[in-house]
């Protein structure tokens, strides 16, 4: 079987045991503060296992793309160097929301394994949790009773707590779990050693294949565990595992679902992959696994950048960058090549990349061909500093490796390689500290601090009517302390919510609650998962009471006119700029509307007007905004546009202004009539990122203000002029009388500088058989020492001179040096800098080998500087 087959083996077997087939949800994870990216296939579930919002079906089966590498479970350093850690790969799962439990899932995994994929039933073993006596927690005996029907009991292993507990994280839903493991080794090596003894043990090839997870706790923060409400059923079976045994492989990537990637690599790079431990092997796998996880994650809508999320993906397209380029010594983009193979690969389960395949290649290519560029500064970086260092130093300080990693990109393990092949070590401890106190500010700027809800309606469904109501009697059905960067809070949940959550770039929705005469401020309101949540900044002393909950009426009706012109310019991008345009990314306020989008060039003055056109006379028109809640088939089968990485239900709001316009799938809030909205105006357009623009925008009530501003600015500017009839003609007119001016200034300033050269020319001195110049001079800005240094260099031979000038209180010194000078000292200007300035002026800087400048706070230590050096030469 192909990999393809095996994928639909297992999606059909589920359909015919009454499971729902549901798409796999976007590997970028929105609305939920405690992950970055679907690591798990239950990941899209949580709700329901918490029991905040019913399931539309009580069993389901999927292949969820996930993603490891942050946080708790991080696989990264490991891929390519093993053979079967991955950073994104495929969850094959098959769920139970309060319906079957152990006996049907340990029937239909066995059924499964030996019956339709046809799996040696002597090469499996089964593990159960054994208890914990510490938290009290019995040995799983049902498990163990289900699974004696199917397999000798001399194959069932007990586990402990961290191998057979499945918890989602420290607080969350958990159980006990039920694994799979598979013997892959020779018949030989089975009769030397028994498989049993290997489960577990981490042995490349006795794996564990499946895991059976059922969860019946929820565990608090105190570390307690409470019942769930229903029992459920939560399974994950590695695709790429699961292949490689079925299809007799030792290596996930001698598998079909990596040896196209692996092969088109070798065509690329004209390398031959060994299947070998050596670096050019690994480098073969890195580059299979990698490109997968870029590109998905590009797709579902996360682009590369240099915070969170998109800081992940930078660093795992970097690293396999680093791999090709330094073991496969290919030194131009290769990433972007693989994609359309792999995208033909995926087409039928993960249609995604497919449709977007011009641009995340796009992206990819620009990110190679930047971080390319880098890596070659960095290189030179790393042989500067080699290079100036003190004679008989071998050890790199953990400072610059540091800097190597934070400003270049560069991981840990290739600096230590190119210090091993310079003779020299790196100072681990030292780069593992500078690493510590930047993840410590990190984390500082974000740390949320969630106490545990507590709960007041364990039974209460909790229901958004803001759509329809902006004011509603309800009641609190839990609530929780939080502090946020210091700053304590309170999060609450209402049975029924006027209030609309952060979503789709729509801010949330601020108000009031009313608790019976106590009056407390909404400040915002987000969603965790499905849950909408309302922030405060206190509490009430009744919060039991009836709640009276009420919008803040115009912050909404401006949003929703920010909202609906962002449809309105959607539609107008693709037909003025073409139907590649998609939205990646959106923000809406009642302040301003921000919208990025895919396009490869700046938008000309034409297009913009075009665009701002379009979407004014759609406003003049007045249409009706119709608004309509129907299944997602038919919703697609309409032309409705659905955006990328958004996960979308069974039912769905479709919003249409004009069929012929634009029709968009949208959860948010919007206006009644195209009028509403007044006016648009696009305020900025720019890059963000490779292949993204973004666009901001104003229209309504702000559109007023930026009008009225605009306005009084330029009667400002009229009044400043002196009234002139002709604005233009008077702005030209002072820009040429300003351009006359800087010309006469420069010239004056080119004499000035010359007559300085003639004076220190007269003042050098005589180190030996060099010819030394230092002084602390006037100066009007720092590039004029270097502009003196290259004056004075025309009329010197074995040279060296150190200008220093105090700048609007700043000290700023140049340092020049003749190369033979440079040769025969072992001297380099930037190492000068380093160790000779810097430290004395409480500054930094650099430059090139023969010429480098710095810049400090102590203008009174000029003097010293100049001294220093001369003693140096000397």
């Amino acid at each position: 079987m192909n990999s393809a087959d095996i994928r639909k083996k297992f999606l059909d077997f589920f359909q015919s045991k009454q499971h729902h087939i549901v798409p796999s949800a976007p590997i970028v994870v929105k609305n939920d503060p405690t992950l970055l990216f679907t690591n798990a296939g239950m990941n899209q579930f949580k709700d329901y296992f918490l029991g905040n919002r019913p399931a539309p079906w009580s069993r389901v089966v999927d292949t969820q793309k996930c993603l490891r590498v942050s946080g708790k479970h991080n696989d990264l350093e490991e891929v390519g160097v093993d053979t079967y850690h991955h950073t994104m790969f495929e969850m094959l799962g098959n769920w139970s929301f309060g319906d079957y439990f152990k006996k049907e899932a340990i029937e239909w995994s066995w059924e499964l394994l030996t019956g339709v994929y046809g799996l040696d039933k002597d090469r499996l073993y089964v593990t159960i949790f054994e208890g914990d006596a510490g938290e009290h927690i019995e040995k799983d005996e049902e498990a163990l009773a289900e699974w004696k029907k199917w397999i000798a009991e001399d194959r069932i292993i007990t586990g402990n707590k961290k191998d057979n507990f499945w918890e989602m994280g420290d607080t969350g839903p958990c159980g006990p779990c039920s694994e799979i493991h598979v013997d892959c080794r020779s018949d030989e090596e089975r009769k030397k050693i028994n498989g049993k003894d290997l489960v577990n043990k981490d042995h490349p090839q006795v794996i564990e294949i499946w895991n059976n997870v059922f969860i019946q706790f929820n565990r608090s923060k105190d570390g307690s565990l409470e019942p769930l409400p229903a029992k459920h059923v939560d399974t994950g079976m590695g695709f790429e595992r699961l292949v490689r045994v079925l299809q007799n492989k030792q290596s996930n990537y001698d598998t079909d679902v990596f040896s196209g990637t692996i092969a088109a690599t070798e065509k690329l790079t004209h390398k031959k992959y060994g299947a070998g431990a050596g670096r050019p092997d690994v480098a073969f796998r890195v580059i299979a696994d990698h490109i997968r996880a870029i590109s998905f994650t590009i797709a579902d809508g996360q682009l590369p950048s240099n915070t969170g999320a998109g800081y992940v993906i930078r660093r795992i397209l970097r690293r396999a960058v680093r791999y090709y380029f330094s073991y496969l010594d290919h030194k131009s983009p290769l990433l972007y090549q693989l994609l359309p193979l792999l995208a033909t690969q995926f087409r039928e389960v993960f249609p995604e990349l497919d449709k977007q395949q011009d641009f995340i290649s796009k992206v990819i290519r620009e990110e190679e061909e930047a971080f390319l560029r880098t890596l070659d500064t960095g290189i030179r970086r790393f042989e500067n500093y080699i290079a100036s260092a003190e004679k008989g130093s071998t050890l790199m300080a953990g400072d610059f490796a540091f800097e190597l990693n934070d400003t270049y990109g560069f991981p840990l393990d290739l600096t230590q390689l190119m210090a091993v092949e310079a003779g020299w070590q790196v100072d681990t401890a030292g780069f593992a500290k500078k690493l510590g106190e930047q993840k410590k500010r990190s984390r500082a700027a974000g740390a949320m601090d969630l106490e545990d809800w507590t709960v007041l309606d364990p039974h209460a469904i909790t229901e958004f009517v803001g759509y329809d109501s902006l004011e509603v009697r309800t009641k609190v059905v839990k609530y929780r302390k939080v502090t946020i960067r210091g700053k304590e809070g309170y999060q609450l949940v209402l049975a029924a919510t006027p209030f609309y959550a952060e979503s789709g770039g729509q801010a949330g929705d601020t108000g009031v609650l009313d608790f019976e005469g106590t009056t407390i401020e909404v400040t915002d309101t987000k969603k965790e998962n499905d849950l909408v949540v309302q922030f405060t900044d206190s509490l009430p002393p009744n919060i039991g009471t009836t709640v009276v909950a009420t919008v803040n009426l115009s912050q909404r009706r401006e949003t929703a006119v920010h909202h609906s012109a962002t449809h309105l310019l959607h539609s107008a991008l693709r037909k003025v700029l073409g139907t590649h345009v998609a939205q990646r990314g959106s923000l809406v306020n009642r302040d301003e509307l921000r919208f990025d989008f895919s396009h490869f060039a700046k938008m000309t003055a034409e297009e913009t007007e075009a665009v701002e056109k379009m979407v004014n006379e759609k406003i003049r028109e007045n249409i009706p905004v119709v608004i309509r809640e129907m299944n997602k088939e038919e919703a697609m089968a309409s032309g409705a546009m659905a955006l990328f990485g958004e996960k979308y239900g069974d039912r769905v709001r479709v919003v249409t202004i004009d069929p012929h316009y634009s029709t968009e799938l949208c959860g948010g809030t919007h206006v009644a009539r195209t009028g509403e909205l007044g006016f648009f105006r696009i305020t900025h357009e720019a890059a963000v990122a490779a292949g993204v623009r973004r666009i901001e925008a104003v229209s309504g009530r702000a559109g007023e203000d930026h009008l009225r501003n605009a306005f009084a600015q330029l009667e400002q500017t009229r009044t400043r002029l002196r009234n002139p009839k002709d604005m233009v003609t008077a702005i030209d007119t002072l820009l040429e009388e300003n351009a006359e001016l800087r010309k006469k200034l420069e010239s004056l300033e080119a004499r000035q500088l010359l007559a300085t050269k003639s004076e220190l020319l007269a003042k050098q001195e005589k180190l030996g058989d060099i010819q030394f110049i230092g002084a602390v001079i006037q100066a009007q800005q720092a590039d004029d020492l270097k502009k003196l240094c290259f004056l004075l260099k025309a009329d010197m031979q074995r040279y060296v001179v150190v200008l220093a000038a105090s700048i609007d209180g700043k000290a700023h010194v140049a340092v020049l040096l003749d190369e033979s000078v440079a040769a025969a000292k072992g001297l380099e200007a930037p190492a000068i800098i380093r160790q000779q300035v810097a430290p004395l002026i409480k500054g930094g800087g650099g430059g090139q080998k023969t010429l480098a400048t710095a810049g400090g706070q102590e203008t009174g230590q000029l003097p010293q500087v100049i001294q220093s050096i001369r003693q140096l030469i000397s």
